[in-house]
């Protein structure tokens, strides 16, 4: 059974960075889709980044696309996001996901692709991040 944590919230004001981090273990495929969604009060949940761990090829939404970064420790078995020039509508709680098919579920529009929430199967409990202005 994969499990995952989410670490590295907390508050920080516009235009500052956070850094995410989502310690998983308990895998049994050889490659995994691993990605970041969050959710904001009264809001549906929504897929921002994603990373293939067999090839590491990324995904952002338009969101979060030259802001954010997605990234993987193999050594460590960890998924990063570094979040920089923070927006107050990037508050939200934060989930790390993992799902063992091959290539990443997501919905590509020009550049940018959206991680679908439905087709991922193991989730983290989230961690908060809120912006102030």
């Amino acid at each position: 059974q994969v499990q995952l944590v989410e670490s590295g919230g907390g508050s920080v004001q516009a235009g500052g960075s956070l850094r995410l981090s989502c310690a998983a273990s308990g895998y049994t495929y050889s490659s995994y889709c691993m990605g970041w969604f969050r959710q904001a009060p009264g809001k549906e949940r929504e897929g921002v980044a994603a990373i293939y761990t067999g090839g590491g090829s990324t995904y952002y939404a338009d969101s979060v696309k030259g802001r954010f970064t997605i990234s993987q420790d193999n050594a460590k078995n960890t998924l990063y996001l570094q979040m920089n020039s923070l927006k107050p509508e990037d508050t939200a709680m934060y989930y790390c996901a993992a799902d063992g098919g091959v290539g990443c579920p997501t919905y590509c529009s020009g550049d940018y692709c959206y991680p679908l929430v439905a087709d991922f199967g193991y989730w983290g409990q989230g961690t908060q991040v809120t912006v102030s202005s």
